[in-house]
């Protein structure tokens, strides 16, 4: 008996779904970043098993404050994604459930079995003294989580759901990765593998490079860029066993491109450094970057610009 489904990974920002897919699928292909907001596409990542294969669908965090053209494309991404799995993790931080939490458990079909995952639960353990006070506060935290959805927040007409599994994990331990894989099998439908078994996503190696920029992106320039910042793949062309990629940064302002390139170019000589390393690790070839910073104001409301970026 073999099987093979969909799962969707949802959850509000910042909530490590990225980092988890990574783990699931045993190969980074999501970025991450402390920012919220940082993934913006639906990410297909794929694990196989000898009886199952996992096809794992990373959904952005569902905005719930400022509501440009852009978030209102990333929660169209998110409500469109629960439309047709088999079934869908909802990923909260453990110990804490709160009022955007509840506006994610509000986009839940009620016919779908939902999975909660509790997760950085070694940030959770790191509050308490003992090991009893640990345990005492995640099993209080887990009863309150197993009340229907209406009294956690949800609609009125989801006062029959409930969460089918509670998984306290950490996405940072393998064992609690493999025992979240385990839990996820039992849904997934008696069926064929869709995908070969060496494939681990759906995305070219044109968007992951994207991906991958734009993560460095944030990473070296912290909580100072606002999240409207992108980039565009210009080209990308083998030359021989040589990717050959030019990128150009989109930014909103000039203050923010000043933030990217940094004094004397070092910050953006150091982003596109980092990037290119992990480019030729996920491709495993060498790769040839050239990068660029340019303002393009407004672009996150301008729905040819988010068209073209396959989010709109």
């Amino acid at each position: 008996m073999f099987r093979c489904g969909t799962i969707a990974i949802v959850g509000r920002p910042n909530m490590g779904k990225s980092t988890l897919l990574n783990a699931l699928v045993g190969q980074k292909i999501s970025i991450t970043s402390r920012k919220a907001q940082t993934t913006r596409h639906r990410i297909l990542g794929i694990q196989n098993r000898e009886e199952a294969q996992f096809i794992f669908i990373d959904t952005p965090g569902f905005q719930t404050r400022l509501m440009n053209t852009l978030n209102k494309a990333l929660n169209r991404t998110v409500t469109t994604a629960l439309q047709d799995v088999n079934v869908a993790c909802f990923v909260v931080e453990a110990g804490y459930f709160g009022e955007d939490d509840k506006k994610v458990l509000r986009l839940l079909p009620n016919d779908l079995p939902v999975v909660l995952v509790l997760n950085k639960l070694d940030l959770f353990n790191s509050r308490f003294q003992t090991p009893s006070e640990r345990d005492q506060a995640l099993l209080n935290f887990m009863k309150e989580m197993s009340q229907p959805w209406s009294d956690l927040g949800g609609h009125e007409d989801q006062s029959q759901c409930e969460f089918t599994e509670i998984v306290p994990m950490s996405a940072k331990s393998p064992g609690d990765v493999q025992r979240l894989l385990d839990v996820l099998e039992g849904y997934l439908p008696e069926a064929p593998a869709v995908y070969d078994g060496d494939t681990l996503t759906d995305r070219s190696e044109r968007f992951l490079a994207a991906e991958i920029l734009r993560e460095k992106v944030f990473r070296f320039t912290g909580e100072e860029l606002p999240y409207t910042s992108t980039v565009v793949i210009d080209q990308f062309k083998m030359d021989g066993k040589m990717r050959r990629i030019a990128a150009t940064i989109l930014v909103d302002r000039d203050s923010h491109k000043a933030m990217i390139i940094g004094a004397k170019g070092e910050r953006l000589k150091k982003i596109s450094t980092d990037a290119r390393i992990d480019m030729e690790k996920l491709f495993d070839g060498k790769v040839f970057l050239e990068t660029w910073v340019k303002v393009k104001r407004g672009w996150a409301d301008d729905r040819a610009e988010l068209r073209a970026q396959g989010l709109e």
